[in-house]
């Protein structure tokens, strides 16, 4: 999909060095990936010690798994 949006370049410059994307597009879509993680790692962090929160690791791990699929999945279309 295509989509026309404003960037700070200087900021765009600085995530490429950092991610050592060759492209913007691989940028964005690293930063965006990124994102994404940090706010699910954020909420597990909230969930810690709470009664809502309570998979084993096999759980975690399957959890894990069919996020990954679902994200491939999407991915694709």
């Amino acid at each position: 999909m295509k989509t026309l949006i404003d960037i700070d370049e200087q900021l765009l410059e600085e995530a490429m060095e950092i991610t050592k994307a060759r492209t913007k597009k691989e940028t964005v879509h690293t930063a965006l990936k990124e994102l994404i993680r940090a706010r699910y790692r954020q909420e597990l962090i909230s969930l810690k010690g709470s009664d809502l929160l309570e998979l084993s690791f096999e759980e975690l791990k399957e959890l894990r798994l069919r996020r990954t699929k679902k994200h491939r999945l999407n991915k694709k279309q």
